[in-house]
Order: C-alpha cells, then structure tokens, then sequence
C-alpha cells in the first residue's frame, strides 16, 4: 500500500503547514475547509511558507517552493477533495464531537481504499475510530509545529489498527520530510505533548492565579534553563484557537485560563503569531 494522492482537512495553521510539507515533497495534495473565508486565510498561509521553505532548504531559491505551492487545491466540497484521495490528514479543531462528526461526513464521500489518519494533539484515536466506517485504516499521524524544522511524525494506531495501514503511514512520512516516531500503544497526547501540555498547563495555571505575567514567566524559565522560547511564546506559536480548545476541557483552571484566551485574546483577533498578535507582537 502506497499513499500518494493525499487530502488535509482543516487550513488552519498546522494544517497549512502539513498540505504544503506534503507538496514540498512530490506528492499531490487538496485542502479541504468550510468556508471561503478559511480557504482565503489558508491561500495567505501557503504564500507565506513559498519564502519560509526556500530559505530554510533551497538557500532563497523559491522555484522548488513556488512549484509545491503552486501544486496545491483548495476545496470547500468534501466529496470533491476526497474523490481521488489515498490518504486523508485531519488537521480540524480540537473538539472531540467535530472530529466525529467530521469522521462520519468523510466515511460517507472517500473512496473505500482511502486511509486517514487524525492530527488530534490530545485526544486518543480509539474515541474517533467508531466513526470512521473503517477503524482498520484509522490512526493518528502527529505533526509538530513548524513542521519543516521540527519535523517528527508521530504514529499512533489503535487496538484496531491494520498493520497495513500503519506501516504505509510510517512509509507517507518518511517520503515526505518526516521522522517517523512508532508510539507503541494509545497515550494522549503521544511522546511530544506528553511532554509539552502538562509544562504549559504549569504555565497557564501561574497565570491565572495571578503568580506572575507572562513575559516573567516566560524569562524566568529561559534563563533558569538555557530554552530558546517560554511557555507563552510556545502557545503564540502553537496558536491560540488550539490552546483555547485544550484548556477548555481541562480542570477548573485550566478553563479560567480558556476563559482568559478567549475575552483578552481571540475574540481581539490576537491568535498568536500567525496573526501577528498573541501574548506578544510579531513584525
């Protein structure tokens, strides 16, 4: 089993980032969303990594970057984006009851062959897999932020996970960038935010209950050990949206701190560094 024809569904900023690390590297590729405005955000999401991708493996050349992008479909029709589709990426909000109705819509369109995979940072795959139609060609392919540096694949199946599926899935991201890390039974939050979102949990949770701000927060923990980035520049970068979706399902802080997101922040329009605002401003 080879997947080549591949579908994201969700432009978001992750989500843009995988569609373009898929074109990067040879292999066609549909962003799916829901709305024109989204599919207008996402076409300024793939402009803006043309520069990003050529400076970071072609030293400034943008042809090898403008050729992937310029590859790239964008569709708001589901069947439309699926119709020819080896593999689909779910990149969509971080809400269990999206993802599965998501999962439902998509069983009903994709073609039988087609394998999919979710991106879901901390929910199991085994709470999706009854509502694909397919649990044997379900799993989760983790991507991290930044994707062309931080390039780790994290795979994750199920108990009903067909090793076929999951050993074409190890193959898809070594073909495209990735380092393919095994996760060898079901954990929320995989090896990367098992670590990650109980050190920015730690954070929020300062905040909140009025410990320090964040920009002291943030320089305490870079000069007390040597990071480039604290934990608030790491939630500007990973997005606000996605944080605001974590903490809202988290214990009682964690939710005063979704509250806190989404007055202050999103409902500004300040939803990290995508957007040129966050807990800090970026050029």
């Amino acid at each position: 089993m080879i997947l080549t024809n591949t579908t994201v569904l969700g432009t978001g900023v992750l989500g843009a980032q995988i569609i373009f690390q898929t074109a990067y590297h040879g292999l066609p590729v549909v962003g799916y969303d829901i709305t024109e405005q989204a599919l207008e955000a996402a076409n300024h999401r793939l402009d803006s990594l043309v520069q990003t991708y050529a400076d970071y493996f072609d030293a400034g050349d943008r042809s090898k970057a403008q050729a992937a992008r310029d590859s790239i479909r964008l569709s708001m029709d589901l069947a439309d984006a699926v119709k020819d589709a080896d593999f689909v990426i779910e990149a969509v909000p971080e809400s269990l009851d999206i993802k599965q109705g998501t999962y439902e819509a998509l069983a009903a369109v994709a073609p039988e062959r087609t394998v999919f995979a979710t991106n879901s940072s901390t929910l199991l795959p085994s709470a999706i897999a009854p509502h694909t139609g397919r649990p044997e060609k379900f799993l989760a392919l983790h991507y991290a932020n930044h994707v062309w540096q931080n390039n780790t694949g994290e795979i994750m199946g199920t108990a009903l996970t067909g090793s076929e599926a999951y050993e074409a899935v190890v193959d898809f991201a070594e073909r495209t960038g990735l380092v393919a890390i095994r996760v060898l039974k079901e954990q929320p939050g995989y090896l990367l935010n098992s670590l990650l979102v109980p050190f920015l949990q730690a954070a929020s949770h300062l905040l909140v209950n009025g410990v320090a701000d964040a920009p002291t927060i943030d320089k305490t923990w870079k000069l007390g050990t040597g990071a480039p980035k604290g934990p608030f520049e790491i939630y500007d970068i990973v997005g606000l949206n996605t944080a605001y979706n974590i903490s809202s399902m988290g214990d009682e802080t964690s939710k005063k701190f979704a509250a806190l997101l989404k007055s202050e922040y999103i409902e500004k329009g300040k939803l990290g560094a995508a957007t040129g605002e966050g807990f800090y401003k970026y050029n």
